[in-house]
């Protein structure tokens, strides 16, 4: 079964990439390596939410942000090389725009680790660091990039 047709079964549809907002492209693709550029979680053009996670947004909201953002880092894929081309995912970097003394970066950036899980199988297990910031750009409460390894 080829991606398209898994995430056609999971009843996901990619959305279109993202424009940049500055001066850098979605995607690059260097050897058989993709590395995205950051995804915040915009759906149709619009941001989900603002705000700090552990204050404005809940964890649990924050969690499904992510998984709209590595959804958007997908899509940045898929229009440089194509979904079907990724080998595996090899690292997930999540940042985490945090109230005061919020600890629950990981739990957070679990939506993006777990769709990549439901979609890739094995292939979506990764190496991953989840940071906390004290802002993300536009208030964003979360922003995924991602490496993968392609054909």
């Amino acid at each position: 079964m080829s991606w398209g047709e898994r995430l056609a079964e999971l009843g996901i549809e990619l959305p279109d990439a993202v424009a940049p907002l500055a001066a850098y492209v979605p995607a690059v693709r260097t050897g058989s390596l993709v590395y995205t550029a950051g995804q915040l979680a915009f759906v149709q053009g619009e941001l989900e939410a603002t705000g700090k996670v552990g204050a404005e947004v809940s964890p649990e909201e924050a969690k499904r942000h992510a998984r709209t953002a590595v959804l958007n880092a997908l899509a940045a894929v898929d229009a440089l090389v194509g979904i079907d081309s990724i080998v595996r995912i090899v690292k997930v970097v999540g940042f985490v725009a945090s109230a005061e003394g919020f600890t629950g970066q990981p739990a957070v950036i679990n939506g993006a680790s777990e769709l990549l899980g439901e979609i890739f199988g094995e292939q979506g297990r990764h190496a991953r660091s989840a940071v906390g910031v004290s802002e993300l750009p536009l208030g964003a409460p979360v922003e995924i990039e991602l490496i993968a390894e392609v054909r």
